[in-house]
């Protein structure tokens, strides 16, 4: 098993790493829309968190030498789903043509009262 850190993602807030390489599958810790630059959430708006979530996500696999294109499997939290037409906008210009399985579920909460997290697991 190999533990994956990207630099220029958000350090993770608790014990844990931003992804686990475990033979051809990473699987990556949930990321949100923290600013890897400030170390602050991005404004409280569903669109620039969820661009930033996607963005962190992206340099968690590439960190792994993976890419969006890689991913098999996306876990999406939700604080309303409310906001899931303007998710699946954004979401859908970052993965273009790729469109791997997916789960949405709509949470009481999230880390540092965030709109919106997602995991992904990628396979090489």
């Amino acid at each position: 098993m190999e533990l994956i850190t990207a630099k220029n993602a958000p350090e993770a807030i608790g014990p844990y790493c931003h992804a686990v390489r475990s033979g051809n599958l990473c699987i990556t810790s949930g990321q949100i829309p923290i600013n890897p630059e400030t170390g602050s959430l991005v404004e409280d708006d569903i669109h620039a968190q969820a661009h930033q979530v996607l963005i962190n996500l992206k340099n968690v696999l590439e960190a792994a030498g993976l890419g969006l294109e890689n991913v098999v499997k996306t876990t999406v939290f939700l604080k309303d789903m409310a906001e899931f037409p303007i998710l699946n906008t954004i979401y859908a210009k970052h993965f273009g043509n790729h469109t791997p399985a997916r789960s949405t579920i709509q949470v009481a909460a999230l880390p540092l009262d965030c709109r919106v997290e997602i995991e992904a697991i990628a396979e090489s």
